[in-house]
């Protein structure tokens, strides 16, 4: 079998390291070791251990950022329930894969400190799916398609801070299982979100 690139190689080691033993705890060294090349052919392809946490967000993990992206510019391809489900699936999986990575640098305030400078030298960090979120939002209340009067920040806010809790709220129960299946949760959260929870009638 052919050997994959150098790069591939790096990110796919990046990728099980980071999976496995945290972000904090996760070196250069070890990554170049685990892809089979020098840390020196590791900086021919990256600045460092922040923008390789970036490619595998955005090369091994769920899409959720190609999804933002894609209904920004195609908003009315579906509707907005199904829009938000697939949003709100997308982000619970992302989340998912996430927490187990980046939980160990709140144990290491220093390395959290680090990391979040790289995140701001190379413009992104755990911010933009907000941003995204909210941008898609927009562009449905400018179609009309939500109501006009909308808070796109907040109920963005509301739909991913819900997917990210189910990421680590459930690991203390009896079967460490959240309580609904992943479809069922994101089509309840996006119709819920949609709806909202007053009754029909204010006056109740």
């Amino acid at each position: 079998m052919e050997r994959k690139p150098t790069r591939a190689r790096i990110v796919d080691a990046a990728c099980e390291l980071m999976l496995t033993l945290g972000l904090a705890r996760t070196t250069t060294k070890e990554i170049a070791r685990a892809a089979g090349c020098s840390e020196a052919a590791l900086y021919k392809h990256f600045t460092g251990k922040e923008e390789l946490f970036v490619t595998v967000l955005e090369e091994r993990l769920p899409g959720l950022g190609a999804l933002l992206t894609r209904l920004v510019t195609e908003p009315g391809g579906a509707s907005v329930e199904e829009n938000l489900t697939e949003i709100a699936r997308q982000a619970a999986l992302f989340y998912e894969r996430t927490f187990p990575m980046a939980a160990s640098l709140y144990a290491e305030p220093r390395l959290k400190r680090r990391h979040e400078e790289g995140m701001r030298r190379l413009g992104t960090g755990p911010h933009r799916p907000i941003e995204g979120l909210t941008a898609y939002l927009d562009a449905e209340r400018e179609a009309g398609r939500i109501h006009p009067e909308a808070d796109t920040h907040a109920a963005a806010s509301l739909l991913l801070g819900a997917c990210a809790q189910r990421a680590f709220a459930y690991d203390a129960t009896g079967d460490g299982r959240p309580p609904r299946p992943l479809d069922d949760f994101a089509a309840g959260l996006a119709r819920t979100l949609l709806r909202g929870i007053a009754p029909a009638d204010p006056a109740r």
